[in-house]
């Protein structure tokens, strides 16, 4: 059985390639890690929160496949609150409170791309 080491990449579908990288890259501060042409104008794009982890690939939608959807993608922050106000000031989609943070479960709260794909900021270390 071959050996898994680690997840490399979760997919996440995009109307629009260029403006998905600007929003990763500008408003999560993501760095693009991939953006390599293949078959008929077609591209592999991926990008990387600063600090590591899984690559997002930023994929064109196929079949049901499309854009909209809850990723299912948690992200790591040091600090939810500060990243949830400062998503907000640059005019991300965040949701309107943080939730948990009660000592139970850390502050969290949901945020969508601009194709409405739904994910999570998780605060803690």
């Amino acid at each position: 059985m071959p050996s898994v080491t680690h997840i490399g990449r979760v997919l996440v579908p995009v109307n629009d390639q260029d403006a998905a990288i600007e929003f990763y890259r500008d408003k999560l501060g993501f760095s693009v890690t991939a953006d390599i042409p293949y078959g008929e104008g077609s591209r592999w794009v991926e990008v990387m929160p600063p600090d590591g982890g899984a690559a997002i690939a930023l994929t064109p939608p196929q079949g049901e496949y499309q854009p909209g959807r809850m990723t299912g993608i948690s992200l790591q922050s040091s600090d939810a609150r500060s990243a949830h106000a400062d998503l907000r000031a640059k005019g991300v989609d965040v949701d309107d409170q943080l939730m948990g943070g009660d000592g139970t479960v850390p502050p969290l709260f949901f945020f969508r791309d601009l194709d409405g794909n739904q994910l999570m900021v998780v605060g803690g270390s």
